[in-house]
């Protein structure tokens, strides 16, 4: 790009702006200008000429004088040659100008293409120019058979800087994370800010595992407080995948790194997860976002839902005192399982409305539940911070089948990153107000249940079944156990234990003071809650026998 170019990157020069044209585009049509009235005087120099010639030649014809021929011929030839060479220093002028306006022009298309590209908060590339670039990559990809890979960024907490310090601030940590990734990446790696909050790179000629570095090291970057203005550190979540392994085209590339990204921000964040299909939820399923809304919207509309209930029981005695109420895709539903559906109703914002058709499919059978027993319904962070929710449209569902306020726990999941804390926190009050009770579910499943447990109080704790289960064998996890349990206690809340199905689990959490527990050892979810006792002390493993030469298997000294 010329420095003309560069000079005339501010100007007007591509607009009309009050009826007048800019500089370059009044050049160019000077310039025309000249040329045709060139073109003009040459048909009038080719005229003179032929018109002379025909002059000369009816002279010869009529047996004019020699000299007098000559005469004509030689003016004729002047005119001719004076006509040519006045056209050609007009055309030469001409088109000087016309290549110099030319130039001119094709740098300011240059300008102009740039900018339509560029994101001119941090200099990076646009989301239009991400989608062209990635055509461009997945295309070079197929073509040379090497692999690209894509890393998703996403800002996390970016709204909190913005509502607490302002939006200058928030653009400041904008452009430092944009000033992070083009220090951690290569000088063919392509960056672009493509929304409000996430970014994106392009990594030709990377695996997976490149890209992972890469991202580990934009990552440690932005959390180092001293390498970032106004010493803050920046907490990001990344999603990554790769062409062609594991996406196999250019849709299916962002979708997963999408994917990935997605199950970052749920779980805890500051994270960078490589797209795995068996972890990352509906991520294999390929139908397009506008396809699976109408699949969530399907469901709901048909109540195509089944209701299931996990009883819950007192791990002193045996005896069931709830039901954690839980739904499932019936025939039709077009999801191959619970946490499909409910992942793509977030990934298309229909939470609220699957979370209400779910409890309205548990309501229909818990209207025989016993005055002794509870329901818990899950509620997603989404739905309990959206504006479109209305707690008492729970609170009036459950009424109508006898359930009182006071026998409802609302599960808010520690799987979700809250984004909204006052509306959630004043739709958990609206249900506390009520008498009804706030449990934290999956908690030690992610980090989110931190934040969740220093700024909600909980009535009652549930203790995710991988800690449960890891706590059986492991001394790490049964610190956890101890330290949640002791937390719940300060707090007067109660604690839970989810995923019992081993008697070595059962054991582990009776021993450690957790009092009331769920899972497929002490009772599998069913269409139809049955609130039948179990025998606690049965489940519970065999005592070891003990040796003769155990002392403690002598009988006692007379």
């Amino acid at each position: 790009m010329s420095a003309q170019a560069g000079a005339a990157l501010n100007s007007p020069w591509t607009e009309v702006q009050g009826g007048v044209r800019a500089p370059l585009v009044d050049d160019v049509a000077d310039a025309a200008r000249e040329v045709r009235a060139a073109m003009v005087r040459l048909a009038t120099g080719v005229f003179l000429v032929a018109m002379t010639a025909i002059m000369v030649t009816a002279g010869a014809a009529d047996g004019a004088p020699p000299a007098l021929l000559v005469l004509g011929v030689a003016g004729a030839g002047a005119l001719a040659a004076t006509t040519v060479i006045g056209l050609l220093r007009v055309a030469l002028a001409n088109a000087n100008r016309l290549t110099a306006a030319i130039a001119d022009l094709r740098d300011g298309f240059d300008i102009v293409r740039l900018d339509s590209v560029r994101d001119p908060l941090t200099g990076l590339g646009n989301h239009r120019g991400f989608q062209e670039e990635l055509d461009r990559a997945a295309a070079m990809a197929r073509r040379h058979n090497q692999s690209t890979s894509l890393l998703l960024i996403d800002v996390d907490d970016l709204k909190r800087v913005n509502d607490a310090e302002g939006h200058a601030a928030g653009d400041e940590v904008l452009r430092t994370v944009a000033r992070v990734i083009a220090a951690n990446s290569r000088r063919i790696d392509r960056a672009f800010r493509i929304g409000g909050d996430e970014f994106a790179v392009l990594s030709a000629a990377s695996t997976v595992d490149d890209a992972r570095t890469l991202a580990r090291r934009i990552l440690a970057t932005a959390l180092d407080r001293d390498r970032n203005p106004g010493q803050r550190p920046i907490s990001l979540t990344i999603g990554i995948s790769g062409l062609p392994n594991p996406s196999a085209d250019r849709n299916l590339l962002f979708r997963h790194a999408d994917a990935a990204l997605y199950w970052g921000k749920r779980h805890g964040r500051t994270d960078v997860q490589v797209y795995d299909p068996g972890l990352h939820g509906v991520a294999d399923d390929e139908r397009p976002t506008p396809e699976l809304a109408a699949a969530v919207d399907h469901v709901v509309a048909q109540r195509l839902l089944t209701p299931v209930y996990q009883p819950v029981f007192a791990l002193a005695d045996g005896a069931c005192i709830g039901f954690e109420g839980l739904v499932r895709p019936g025939d039709g539903a077009a999801f191959r399982n619970a946490g499909a559906l409910f992942v793509a109703a977030e990934v298309v914002s229909r939470t609220v409305e699957l979370d209400l058709a779910a409890v309205r499919a548990l309501a229909g059978a818990a209207k025989g539940l016993e005055p002794a027993h509870y329901l818990a319904v899950n509620l997603s962070p989404r739905t309990l911070e959206a504006t479109a929710f209305n707690p008492h449209e729970i609170l009036g569902v459950l009424a109508q089948v006898g359930i009182e306020p006071s026998r409802l726990v609302i599960e808010l999941t520690e799987r979700e990153a809250v984004g909204d804390f006052d509306r959630l926190g004043r739709n958990l009050a609206v249900f506390r107000r009520t008498g009804a009770r706030i449990a934290a579910d999956d908690v030690g499943a992610g980090n989110a249940g931190l934040q969740l447990l220093s700024r909600i109080e909980f009535d009652v704790i549930k203790i995710d079944l991988s800690l449960v289960q890891s706590g059986a064998i492991l001394a790490p996890s049964r610190a956890v156990l101890r330290a949640l349990i002791e937390m719940a206690a300060r707090r007067g809340a109660s604690t839970v234990a989810e995923g019992i199905e081993t008697r070595i689990q059962l054991e582990t959490v009776r021993d450690l003071g957790i009092q009331v527990g769920q899972g497929f050892l002490l009772g599998v979810p069913s269409p139809r809650p049955s609130a039948a006792s179990i025998d606690i002390l049965g489940l519970l493993p065999e005592p070891e026998p003990r040796s003769a030469a155990d002392p403690r298997a002598l009988p006692a000294p007379a």
